[in-house]
């Protein structure tokens, strides 16, 4: 089994890049295996680790068609929709709730002044 070469934290050689370096390259990694990892100390935790992907293997980043569009509209509309009243909600329901807002806390009412 062979490691993944490591280097220190902003010492990569050229030729690397991470998932978010690619894509502001508009390419992607392409089924490629992770190449090699940088490694950034911490004082009290593990170190924090970044894994890099050869640029010369990386392939462009597909483009969006209109069916990628509209499932990519649907998918959104969806996280807005409450389960429980079945209203949309106007905003993303917070995953910890799973309801709108309203529906989490229905005796909270807006204070009267």
């Amino acid at each position: 089994m062979a490691t993944l070469p490591t280097y220190r934290w902003r010492l990569a050689p050229d030729g690397y890049a991470t998932r978010r370096q690619l894509r502001a390259r508009g390419l992607r990694p392409g089924g490629q295996g992770v190449a090699a990892q940088l490694e950034r100390p911490r004082r009290r935790r593990g170190p924090l680790v970044a894994y890099l992907y050869r640029v010369d293997l990386a392939k462009p980043v597909r483009p969006m068609t209109p069916a990628r569009w509209v499932a990519l509209a649907k998918a959104n509309a969806a996280r807005r929709i409450c389960p429980t009243c079945r209203r949309d909600a106007g905003y993303v329901i917070p995953s910890h709730l799973g309801t709108c807002v309203p529906c989490a806390y229905p005796d909270h009412s807006p204070r009267s002044s």
